[in-house]
């Protein structure tokens, strides 16, 4: 049996560890497919169900910028998850890459 492709990009967001950071890009690259395609897997986590937590506040666009329309709060929830992480932002919507 082969996974669906939001299948792997959510065996690859769950292997992101606590207090890192990746883009769209990156898990695309991995799965072989788009940025696009891995924000639209990402954005329907909203309506999955009796499913391993997937920690998609870990991915930002090639930017460090949060996801506006974060499926489960807006960038603001963004914020909090990757704060309470540890991660560090060089302003309201963008990660510092550099910390």
């Amino acid at each position: 049996m082969s996974l669906s492709t939001f299948e792997k990009v959510y065996q690859v967001v769950r292997k992101i560890p606590p207090g890192k950071v990746v883009t769209y890009g990156y898990v695309a690259d991995l799965v072989g497919t788009t940025p696009r395609v891995v924000g639209f897997a990402l954005h329907s986590l909203r309506f999955a169900q009796g499913k391993p937590p997937v920690p998609c506040h870990r991915v930002v666009d090639r930017n460090g910028r949060l996801a506006p329309s974060f499926a489960f709060g807006g960038a603001a929830e963004q914020r909090l998850r990757l704060a309470a992480e540890g991660i560090a932002f060089k302003d309201k919507n963008h990660v510092d890459w550099g910390k």
